[in-house]
């Protein structure tokens, strides 16, 4: 029932969004802006909580290998289609970010403790740095070079990209110099921080939401949305059983892979006029999917 409650949350949260954009009650820069609230501070709060907790397992060289070999996956289904179904090169570079990368951040970190549990979460941070962030910092910029005419992204700067990133800098402080159990002078507000990236996020993507699509993108956005939503969390749930992932790990390895279409790979996609639409589409509709996919994945488990 409790998962039930939070997907109801969120498709309330998520419609309120849309409305305060659709009566222009928020200027134009506000998801931008919680995007910002969410990334420099409540995500780095998380991160801050839960890693301190996380203790090397050998499973972990498995969870962070199902990002990857879903990339792979993904990149090998996307460019056989394209060839065969004959798309354009937008529409190849826009499937091939965003059929990969879901949004394992900002919906992610909401979610898995519902769907998983609190003690997941620390899981989900290792799922998401050490796999969708590297991935976006490294293919996804690749991607963006090769199809949008610009240079190719050198390795310094993707290390800039990873070293600059908050999230990413709370997780290394995380994981060597925060405590376990902190005191609850700086745990109390950590908490608060935490618990406030579920609205702040959703209400961000309600706004953001954009359904409408012209008719030439319906096949590419109809097999879009069922690898993401369906045919790599399947791939991902056999990789769990040739690694021998179990319980928590599993659960975070499916249902981060399960999660919706990566915000920042829209954004990305639009600032370099590759398929703008079809991209906002993607993250459109395998965001209000997803809130009926992720309780099915749940069952699944």
């Amino acid at each position: 029932m409790a998962i039930v409650s939070v997907f109801a949350f969120i498709l309330v949260l998520l419609a309120i969004g849309s409305l305060l954009r659709v009566w222009r009650l928020v200027p134009d820069s506000a998801p931008e802006t919680l995007n910002i609230v969410a990334i420099y501070v409540c995500m780095p709060a998380a991160i801050l909580l839960n890693v301190p907790r996380l203790s090397f397992e050998r499973e972990l060289v498995g969870l962070i290998a199902i990002p990857w070999l879903a990339l792979v996956a993904g990149v090998a289904l996307v460019l056989v289609l394209a060839r065969v179904l004959r798309w354009d090169r937008p529409s190849t570079a826009c499937l091939l970010m965003e059929v990969p990368m879901g949004n394992t951040a900002f919906i992610g970190y909401a979610l898995i403790p519902a769907l998983a549990g609190p003690p997941a979460l620390r899981y989900a941070v290792v799922y998401d740095q050490f796999g969708t962030f590297l991935i976006l910092a490294s293919f996804g910029l690749f991607v963006l070079a090769l199809y949008g005419g610009g240079a190719r992204p050198s390795l310094a700067a993707i290390v800039r990209r990873v070293l600059g990133f908050p999230p990413f800098l709370a997780l290394l402080f995380g994981l060597t110099l925060m405590p376990a159990d902190p005191p609850a002078a700086v745990a109390g507000p950590l908490q608060l921080l935490s618990g406030a990236l579920l609205p702040i996020v959703v209400l961000a993507l309600g706004m953001q939401l954009r359904l409408k699509l012209p008719r030439r993108y319906l096949v590419p956005l109809g097999i879009g949305i069922a690898a993401k939503l369906v045919l790599l969390p399947a791939l991902a749930l056999a990789l769990c059983a040739a690694f021998g992932l179990g319980g928590d790990l599993r659960a975070v390895a499916v249902f981060q892979t399960a999660m919706p279409t990566m915000m920042t790979t829209g954004a990305l996609l639009s600032m370099a006029g590759l398929a703008p639409e079809l991209a906002a589409a993607m993250v459109g509709y395998t965001t209000v999917l997803s809130m009926l996919t992720l309780p099915l994945w749940h069952l699944v488990l």
